[in-house]
Parts: structure tokens; sequence; C-alpha cells
């Protein structure tokens, strides 16, 4: 087979870039693994609230609408995000809060469900000019200086232009072209679950910086439903997986009932925790290659940017191939070292935040704890900062 583009991964950036190279006029290879023998087809009817939530900020929005997905989205399950309330800890906690208006925008951010983003970008799929799927499970790659080639179980091949690795924090494309990462685990996981509320959120997002007890945010899904993602350490996410929801439930109530009464749990009761890691590859591209999302960068899900750094990357690379001289292919080695640079600051400023609020939240020293929250009150007396940090957040 032959294509343009070769793109491996099957989640949300892999989709969104074959689409993106597919409305550029490129021809499009999407290769993914098959799927678990155990995956059913979807149930017919009303589905469950997905667990796996994105905080998706206007450079995903504005991404995703170029390409005609966020039109296709079921929009009553999309709830706008208007104000985010950022709670210290202790008894003397400091308090950060942001809103639409004060960032002079109509919203902050949009809650969209994992189901329903991918469900939008298939469908989407369906009809882009161009692309191919295969399904398949690649076993060996190799690049000169004219291409790329995937080799598929069975003997069968890809030969393109530039291949696109879009395939997660363990990414085999980052494998094959030797690109070293600096790993550490936050001996964390996030505990994901829904729940209804009995007060209105009113297009609120909360969060707490519980000290021992890690970070703690509450999403807003349509109606007074919200999402639970809950940054615990290790054994105290051991000792909340053993409970039911209606024992976590009581465990957020103190942190939450004020603003969003007694949380219930939403039906049928589910709740996955994943593990948390930084994961910094030494390079994002390597001879007539490009890697995009988890698999060029895996940051701590504290501040919810995790997917709109991966969709940043999927505009900056077609950015990037789109402004390329006319005698230079898509995967020439000047084109992506200027994705690279352009993507560069953006990466290290997230990595450098979210590492560094897992660092401060995370001790429980007293002279630090009072640092940290008068921090946060000074933060929110100081209106240019705050909108300049609102801004970068929201990707205006």
């Amino acid at each position: 087979m032959q294509s343009a583009v070769c793109i491996v991964g099957n989640g949300a950036i892999a989709k969104t870039a074959a689409l993106g190279f597919a409305k550029a006029g490129h021809i499009v290879t999407l290769l993914s693994p098959p799927p678990p023998a155990t995956d059913a087809a979807t149930a017919v009817g009303e589905q469950p609230w997905d667990v796996r939530v994105y905080a998706l900020n206007h450079t995903a929005h504005t991404l995703l609408a170029s390409l005609k997905v966020w039109g296709a989205l079921d929009a009553t399950r999309v709830a706008a995000v208007d104000a985010m309330v950022v709670n210290g800890d202790g008894a003397q906690s400091g308090d950060l809060a942001f809103d639409a208006f004060g960032a002079h925008a109509g919203t902050l951010a949009w809650i969209v469900e994992d189901r329903n983003l991918n469900q939008a970008l298939d469908a989407a799929l369906k009809f882009a000019p161009g692309v191919t799927m295969v399904s398949a499970r690649a076993v060996a790659m190799s690049t000169t200086d004219s291409g790329a080639s995937v080799v598929l179980e069975g003997g069968a091949r890809i030969d393109c232009d530039l291949l696109v690795g879009a395939d997660g924090g363990q990414s085999w494309v980052r494998g094959q072209c030797d690109i070293g990462i600096d790993y550490r685990s936050y001996h964390q996981r996030a505990i994901v679950t829904n729940f209804s509320c009995t007060k209105p959120h009113r297009g609120a997002a909360f969060q707490w910086f519980t000290g021992q007890e890690g970070i703690v945010a509450l999403l807003p899904l349509p109606g007074e439903r919200v999402s639970l993602v809950w940054s615990a350490s290790d054994a105290l996410a051991d000792t909340i997986m053993a409970e039911t929801m209606s024992e976590l439930a009581v465990r957020l109530a103190v942190l939450c009932e004020e603003q969003l009464g007694p949380l219930r749990p939403l039906l049928p009761e589910v709740v996955k925790a994943v593990p948390l890691a930084l994961i910094r590859p030494h390079a994002i591209v390597a001879p007539r290659v490009a890697l995009v999302g988890d698999a060029a960068h895996v940051v701590h899900p504290l501040a919810g940017h995790g997917m709109n750094l991966g969709f940043a990357d999927v505009a900056g690379l077609l950015a990037a191939i789109a402004a390329r001289e006319e005698q230079r292919s898509i995967g020439d080695e000047r084109v992506l070292a200027r994705y690279a640079r352009a993507r560069k600051e953006d990466i290290f400023l997230m990595q450098l935040a979210t590492d560094g609020l897992v660092r401060l939240f995370g001790t429980d020293l007293e002279p630090v704890r009072i640092a940290r929250n008068l921090g946060l009150n000074l933060l929110n007396k100081l209106p240019m900062i705050k909108r300049r940090l609102m801004t970068h957040a929201m990707g205006k």
C-alpha cells in the first residue's frame, strides 16, 4: 500500500490527524491495531455516561470544527465550562476563581466524553476522501531519505512519505525510532467516575488541592451531573477502589457538599483507576517520522490539558506541512524540524506547570502550605495575570 501519510494509532488524536491530512488533500492510511475480541457492538438506546471525559479548549474546538467534527458531536452530552474554582488546603486555604466573563470569552472549555468524541470522528472518517482504514498489527518499520515503510503481520507493507506516531504513551513508533524518554511515575492513579449532584453546578468546574489526599476535580456534565477525576496516591487509590461508590460520595462530601450538595452514583456504577506518570521523549521527530499526542508527551491530568496538547500537535504539524516550500515533501527533515520547534515551548511549559504543581501541593510542610495558599489568594486578586493564564489555558 502506498500513501502520503501513514498514521499509527486508534484514538481521537490519530483520527483527527487523519481527517486533517485528508482535508489538506493528502492520501492517508490510518493503521490501527485489531480491536480486542471482547469488544461488543454498541447497544441501541441511551448510553451510560462515559467515565473518561476531556476538558477541550478553544484550540481543540477550532480544529474539530474545521474538520466538521464538532457539529457531529451529540450536543446534549457536551457541557460548557463557564467558571472554575480552585481551592487550596488546610484551615487557611487559598482560593482562585476563573470565569468566562473575566476571560472575555463565551466559555472556558467544553467537557466531552471519549465515546461521544470518537463516534463523531468515526462518522467523519467514513466520508473522508483519500483515507484508508487498516486494522492490523505493525511488526517492523524502516525509513530512508525518500520515505518510511511499516511492515504488518502477514507481510503486507505500507509505504509513505511521512509516518505519524499517534499511538499513546507507550508508543511503538517512538520505540522503533529509538527515541529515548525521561520517565517518572507519580505513584498516583487517576480515579474517574460520575455522580449526580443535588445542587446545580451552573457550569462550574471545581478543584481541590488536598495535600496528602491528592488532587480532586469535579467537572460539569449536562444536567445535574459531574465527572470525578481524583489523582490519589497508590495507597489511597487501593482503598478507594475497594469501597462502594456511595462510600466514595461520602468522602467527597467533605469537600463539595456546600457547593454541589450530596452526590449520588450514576448508574451503572463504573469506577476506573489510571496510573499517572510524566513522560518526556527526547525528541518528537525522527527521519520521516513525527510524534503527536501522548506519543510526544504525557503530563499529569491536574490541568486537564493532555488531550489539548495533542490537538495542538496535530494543528501544528498540519500548519508546518502546509507552509513548506514547494520543492519539499511532507516528510522533509526541515519541515519536521519546524514542527518540533513550534511545539517545543507549549509542551515544555505544560510539563513544567503540571509537574511543578504536583510537587508544590504534594508536600505537607506547614511553611510550604502557607506559602502556596497565600499565592493562590494573591493570584486571585491580580486580574491581568489571571486573564493571561486563562487565555493561554483556553488555547486562544
